[in-house]
């Protein structure tokens, strides 16, 4: 599908790329704390004479000036990682080559999408494209932080639609769960356990707790089917023989992208008798529509597609994204995390074919 020429440059691109991996796995780039990568990440892009932009740790860049009377278009990856486990039998800051595999944190979740993306935004700023291409290297993914994605959208535009790079074996997800944390509180009356008195908040607790088990909401979706409820944690009584007053528990929610988080939670409340308090209401869930060009030029080039049951910094973009990245999201977190060498070439040379040329809408 590629000519000669092409094939060579893509290769040397690869080859680019897989080193700049090296250097950022050398550097700790634990979330909030991810700095260095992002000076490594400024100076890499003004090298190739970009205008590269920065606020806190996310790093930013045009291909050229934007023109109004085209889309935009967000290549995005996260540059931050979860804390090494003492798991680990290699360095995790080493780098290691072997068999075909690169060995160290953020190899997989997510250096390979983020330098893959980072390179196929170069080689695209070379030729004149039917968008605005615009590449972000964000912060804080891992940890949900309020210092990431959320904080630069406003001071790039307007965007249409992005990619997002996470090891997705370069499968297109098209929806993605979004996620509430809830933390619930049952009443009752405390009292003396041998004379049965009070009212046994762990008991009102499991009334409300077998309501979120059983309950299902009316709207499932295609890709990635209903809403899943999980109580996760509990907490209640202070001594054998007092009727504990109070229980606490905790439920991890992850809505499909028919039900906004401030719906979900509307109706759960509706139905608990318990106070019901979110963590948060900005991670979302999303969806693109299976008729966007960006869907439609991937089904061409036989990209499979998904539902995601893992969120990224898509949460956070009010526009239609699909994610797709090299590397596997079984790998993600894990002790002594890899990606194969394989998986990056391959990775640049599907991104180019994907984005090359699209024709998306303004």
């Amino acid at each position: 599908r590629h000519g000669t020429n092409l094939m060579k440059q893509l290769k040397k691109v690869s080859d680019q790329a897989i080193e700049l991996l090296k250097q950022l796995i050398s550097i700790q780039s634990y979330s909030r704390e991810e700095h260095k990568t992002a000076d490594l990440i400024f100076n890499y892009l003004s090298e190739y004479g970009f205008n590269p932009q920065r606020k806190k740790n996310n790093v930013w860049a045009f291909a050229a000036e934007r023109d109004d009377s085209k889309p935009t278009l967000l290549l995005n990856s996260h540059h931050d990682t979860v804390k090494a486990t003492a798991k680990w039998t290699f360095d995790p800051f080493s780098a290691t080559q072997a068999d075909g595999k690169l060995i160290g944190l953020g190899s997989n979740d997510a250096g390979g999408s983020l330098v893959s993306l980072m390179h196929v935004f170069i080689e695209l700023s070379k030729q004149l494209q039917p968008y605005n291409l615009v590449f972000l290297a964000s912060a804080e993914e891992e940890s949900s932080g309020e210092g990431g994605v959320p904080i630069v959208l406003e001071e790039m535009g307007p965007i249409d639609c992005g990619v997002v790079g996470e090891p997705t074996s370069m499968d297109m997800a098209i929806a993605e769960r979004g996620l509430i944390v809830l933390d619930c509180v049952a009443h009752g009356h405390g009292g003396h356990a041998a004379r049965g008195e009070g009212v046994n908040a762990i008991y009102k607790a499991m009334e409300d707790i077998n309501w979120f088990r059983n309950y299902q909401f009316e709207k499932q979706s295609d890709v990635l089917g209903r809403i899943n409820m999980t109580v996760t944690q509990i907490e209640a009584g202070t001594l054998h023989n007092v009727v504990p007053d109070v229980c606490n528990f905790v439920v991890d929610v992850r809505p499909n992208e028919h039900y906004t988080n401030t719906e979900v939670v509307e109706r759960i409340r509706q139905n608990v008798d318990c106070d019901v308090k979110p963590r948060s209401l900005n991670l979302n869930a999303s969806a693109i529509s299976s008729g966007h060009l960006l869907v439609k030029k991937g089904e061409e080039l036989g990209i499979p597609t998904y539902g995601s049951q893992t969120m990224s910094d898509q949460v956070h973009m009010p526009f239609p994204c699909i994610k797709i990245g090299p590397g596997d999201t079984r790998r993600s977190h894990t002790a002594d995390e890899f990606i194969y060498l394989q998986e990056i070439e391959d990775g640049i040379q599907l991104y180019f074919d994907l984005l090359n040329g699209l024709k998306i809408r303004h």
